[in-house]
């Protein structure tokens, strides 16, 4: 009987370590009121790991909350890839536009808690130099510079992306009470506008 290679079983451990602290902080970040007070104590006790566990997989808090932000959004990364219109690359970027901003809106009404974790943790203290930020500023931007008549693409997109912010979303959807059908009708009005046919 061969057994596993010592490396192999470390590696499978680190892999199953890592899904665990995922699942555990996918849950206690779902259930909290206030994510910014959940330590990596906390995700490591529910996870059933020790704390260095943590740091080796994600290095930090910012790094834990990007994975598990990252796992949450890949479905809608890959709606938008490779899926069909309006969301993906085949539609006019008349349809686009409101249909990728509608998607990023709906995913931070499904992860209010999570999402305003990861701005409010981005790099230098700024949310606009955070990875995912920019992942979809450059998205939005290239379909922007599809219309020919639009001035300047990158502004366009930091202003179109301001009203998908986290903590607009958390005021608007938290505080204010606004329904969810009526932010996300707001906000395709707000973009067929910007990208209406000049």
């Amino acid at each position: 009987m061969t057994l596993p290679q010592p490396e192999r079983r470390t590696r499978k451990d680190a892999a199953r370590n890592r899904q665990a602290v995922l699942e555990a902080a996918d849950t206690l970040y779902a259930r909290s009121d206030s994510p910014e007070d959940l330590t990596m104590a906390d995700i490591a006790a529910a996870a059933g790991v020790g704390k260095g566990t943590l740091f080796r997989a994600f290095g930090d808090r910012a790094g834990l909350l990007r994975a598990l932000y990252e796992a949450r959004l890949e479905p809608v990364r890959e709606a938008v890839e490779t899926g069909p219109p309006p969301l993906g690359p085949a539609a006019p970027p008349q349809e686009r536009v409101p249909a990728l901003l509608d998607a990023i809106l709906c995913f931070k009404l499904d992860n209010r808690p999570l999402a305003l974790a990861l701005e409010e943790s981005g790099t230098s203290g700024s949310p606009y130099q955070a990875g995912h930020y920019e992942h979809w500023h450059g998205r939005l931007r290239s379909v922007l510079e599809q219309l020919p008549d639009l001035p300047d693409p990158a502004f366009t997109a930091h202003a179109l992306l301001a009203a998908t912010r986290a903590d607009l979303v958390e005021q608007l959807a938290g505080k204010e009470g606004v329904p969810r059908e009526r932010l996300r009708a707001q906000l395709a009005e707000y973009a067929s506008r910007v990208v209406a046919t000049r």
